[in-house]
């Protein structure tokens, strides 16, 4: 096998730019185009079409929050060659990685049922001839055998061109007429009408876009990637390869997730420029959105809109199924990874194949997926506290970084961003039971 090389292995990555900026993108540009799935999609459409362009500055708060919280998780598992579990498992208490773990899996599982209908529904749109059942078994196979099936390189290397399908939302946000004042009004000026409704769709945006499957999933491919580049090793082996490393690692996550929020931004400005402004207030769906946008901006902001629900899902599944297998695998101290064949790995893979199948199956047996991502949303809300502590915790344990641990404007940023998912996540229950009662 014939790895790419990376800034860090001392090697410029390639001889054009071109070869040497897709050296540096991998792990954070994957991760950060992962949390645009169509589930982030509904979430995007519903703030736009309810709140028009009042809600901009918060993808603009999560962007530093979420470059810095997800650069540490990367951070971490570069360093020791482990993933977060991993690490936990070594340090923590195994009560609270476990209980992690399965409240993760949990999560996931609903969320990629969700991703998966979602697919299909978008598949419909282009294909009206196409049972959605069909298409949500079509998409649940081929994304549980493909990590088995193709070579993790390549493999990883696809996952990387997905990532274009996010630019449909940016050709669709050029194709409408937008009020780009209103729209800089809202990233710098947060308002809003104080009511229940108003908190409770800025606390989904917070949690849609800081949640703690990315987390686990950028430090597990930062220790994949020293799997099968034999020149990088884990910085606690070869301190010398840490300040390429790490500002390899800042550039990917940069980019990973100012491309995540521009796109956020992209579906919120687009459906509240479009939908809201004809008397549209109530999206329950990301093809829901779609639909509505043909009568109004058009059949090619509608095919592009759809394409890009599946696009997404294609690239966000792999990455909520493989999080899961990560950190179930590590916590029961299973051999994990992609990088290993299926007969290294059964645990790891069956794992992933179940959650993904498990996913499809909930939307066969009539679980109402509004009603599970809701739920969903609350679970990873609550977990992502305690495992954003944990990471600041381990990023400043010498024992575990020794001389790589976090200081500076990284430490003050990782727990401000873990103070604003506890509010995020207080104001979660407080909204949802609050609508539920």
């Amino acid at each position: 096998m014939v790895s790419p090389r990376y800034p860090d292995d001392g090697d410029s990555g390639g001889s054009t730019r071109g070869g040497r900026l897709r050296a540096v993108l991998g792990p954070g540009l994957i991760t950060g185009a992962s949390d645009d799935d169509p589930s982030g999609i509904a979430t995007y459409a519903q703030a736009g079409a309810r709140f028009g362009f009042q809600l901009g500055w918060t993808l603009l708060l999560t962007f530093p929050l979420m470059v810095v919280i997800q650069g540490i998780s990367a951070r971490i598992g570069r360093t020791t060659g482990r993933g977060l579990a991993a690490n936990l498992r070594g340090h923590y208490p195994g009560w609270i990685l476990k209980g992690a773990a399965a409240l993760l899996c949990v999560a996931n599982t609903i969320n990629i049922g969700a991703d998966l209908g979602a697919m299909a529904a978008g598949t419909r749109l282009l294909v009206p001839g196409l049972p959605a059942g069909i298409g949500v078994l079509l998409y649940g196979l081929g994304l549980s055998v493909a990590p088995i099936l193709v070579d993790y390189v390549r493999y990883v290397r696809i996952l990387r061109w997905l990532t274009l399908t996010l630019f449909a939302y940016l050709a669709v946000l050029f194709s409408i007429h937008v009020p780009w004042g209103q729209v800089l009004q809202g990233l710098v000026w947060p308002r809003g009408p104080a009511n229940g409704a108003f908190w409770q769709m800025v606390v989904a945006i917070f949690g849609t876009t800081i949640s703690p499957y990315l987390l686990f999933w950028q430090a597990s491919q930062e220790v994949e990637d020293t799997r099968v580049h034999s020149e990088r090793v884990p910085l606690l082996r070869a301190p010398g390869q840490g300040p390429a490393a790490l500002a390899r690692i800042r550039i990917d996550t940069l980019l990973g997730m100012g491309l995540s929020n521009l796109v956020a931004l992209a579906i919120l400005v687009t459906t509240a420029a479009t939908l809201r402004g004809s008397g549209i207030r109530e999206i329950t769906s990301a093809a829901q959105a779609a639909q509505a946008l043909r009568p109004l901006a058009g059949d090619f902001a509608f095919a592009l809109f759809a394409a890009g629900i599946v696009g997404t899902g294609l690239l966000a599944v792999p990455v909520l199924a493989g999080s899961a297998a990560y950190a179930l695998g590590e916590t029961l101290r299973w051999r994990v990874g992609l990088s290993r064949k299926w007969r290294e790995a059964r645990g790891f893979y069956a794992t992933l194949i179940a959650t993904t199948l498990i996913g499809a199956a909930l939307n066969v047996v009539g679980v109402n997926p509004i009603s599970a991502l809701v739920w969903a949303a609350v679970v990873n809300g609550v977990v992502a506290v305690p495992v954003m502590a944990l990471v600041m915790l381990m990023a400043r344990n010498r024992k575990i970084m020794r001389g790589f641990t976090i200081t500076g404007a990284w430490l003050a940023l990782g727990w401000l961003a873990t103070l604003v998912m506890a509010l995020a996540a207080a104001g979660m229950l407080v909204t949802t039971l609050f609508a539920s009662g």
